[in-house]
């Protein structure tokens, strides 16, 4: 915790102890180690760790993840708890159906979900709150491993009864102003920022399904850009014009990644395996055109893949 605070006043109240009792423990630690971990500079509110601190963070790290392990088997579970930390839309677009299937599969497992922002979901990690992420961004930490798992191309989608009815449509055709802007991830904000408008001209900006599919009922004058899976729960509730861009530079595609902890136990390691192998077949199965939706009325095919229930 004090890794993450940077100051002793903060750790203590996250930890409901006192300042002097954090300030004990942090000095019987270094007194047993016989080593100094951090540094406290006059004048300043943060502490700094000092190079066997940073050292003895990742050795940290694995005691907490064998001390999961021997709680586990002090209470005599036989099932592995796994808690998944995963974006809203991710959640409620591709994740759901799987999750209900892993529990209905193995019963030797049992999920936690957790619901977070991509930033958040690495720090959970880092900090063993969580086992595995599913992230739209690619971050750099010392003990997080990324792993793309499911890449989307990008469409624009419009409310079918309003639709400016092109199966290839330019962005310079539609009016920023009516816009419904979700910033996938950094890159589509790049390219959003350079080739349709920055954020003050997008009429409302949201950062969930739920509101997505609600505005979008509400006012069908709006229009969006959405990767295909996001474009196939909508129309589920709406009917949809979905084009694809016809921008000389169209947007990057959507990549998701699964982030791991390098320091797993074995315990978690054959749950994480279970999981992985599972979430494998089912991208296959559930999502095997989403890297290929080319070359027809692209409309057309999401109406013919909601007649056969595929959508």
């Amino acid at each position: 915790m004090i890794v993450q605070t940077k100051n002793i006043t903060k750790t203590s109240e996250n930890l409901f102890l006192s300042q002097p009792t954090v300030s004990h423990r942090l000095k019987a630690l270094e007194d047993e180690l016989n080593t100094k971990l951090i540094v406290r500079k006059k004048g300043h509110k943060t502490i700094e760790l000092t190079p066997k601190g940073e050292e003895f963070i990742s050795i940290a790290q694995r005691w907490m993840t064998l001390w999961r392990e021997m709680q586990m088997i002090q209470s005599g579970q036989e099932k592995i708890l796994l808690t998944v930390g995963c974006i809203d839309t991710l959640n409620t677009t591709v994740m759901y159906p799987f999750y209900s299937q892993v529990l209905k599969e193995k019963n030797q497992i049992n999920l936690r979900l957790r619901t977070h922002q991509s930033s958040e979901l690495y720090g959970l990690l880092e900090k063993h709150e969580i086992d595995i992420g599913f992230v739209y961004h690619h971050l750099h930490y010392k003990n997080v491993v990324a792993t793309p798992v499911l890449r989307e191309k990008m469409y624009l989608v419009q409310r079918e009864e309003y639709a400016l009815r092109k199966e290839r449509i330019h962005t310079d055709e539609m009016d920023p102003r009516k816009e419904l802007f979700f910033s996938w991830d950094t890159n589509y904000q790049i390219w959003h920022d350079q080739f349709i408008n920055q954020s003050p001209h997008s009429r409302l900006q949201v950062d969930t399904f739920m509101l997505i599919s609600n505005i979008l009922g509400e006012d069908g004058s709006l229009w969006l850009i959405a990767p295909a899976s996001t474009v196939r729960e909508l129309a589920k509730y709406h009917k949809l014009y979905v084009s694809e861009i016809a921008n000389e530079t169209p947007p990057p595609e959507r990549l998701t990644y699964e982030i791991k902890h390098k320091y797993t136990g074995a315990t978690l390691q054959e749950g994480i395996g279970i999981f992985d192998d599972m979430l494998q077949k089912y991208l296959k199965e559930r999502y095997r055109d989403i890297w290929v939706l080319r070359g027809m009325g692209v409309s057309e095919k999401w109406k013919n893949d909601e007649k056969k229930g595929q959508v």
